[in-house]
């Protein structure tokens, strides 16, 4: 209950909104207080900072595949 409080009080996100603006950061730039909001969220959030890594790793996986390299046919 206490943690709730100081989500609210504080305006930092939650895990579940932490997780879209991590999504969202992949396919555009986040504003200043977005990205604010996000690094006090993962500072805070060991579950939230491992799902931004793994994100970030399937994106460089996906780009390197062959599929979705940029070659001209």
């Amino acid at each position: 209950m206490k943690l709730q409080f100081f989500y609210r009080k504080f305006n930092v996100l939650t895990c579940r909104q932490a997780s879209q603006m991590v999504s969202q950061s992949l396919d555009r730039e986040l504003g200043p207080i977005e990205r604010w909001r996000l690094y006090v969220h993962l500072r805070l959030c060991q579950a939230c900072r491992n799902f931004g890594n793994q994100m970030a790793f399937l994106r460089k996986a996906a780009r390197k595949h062959p599929l979705f390299s940029d070659h001209d046919d």
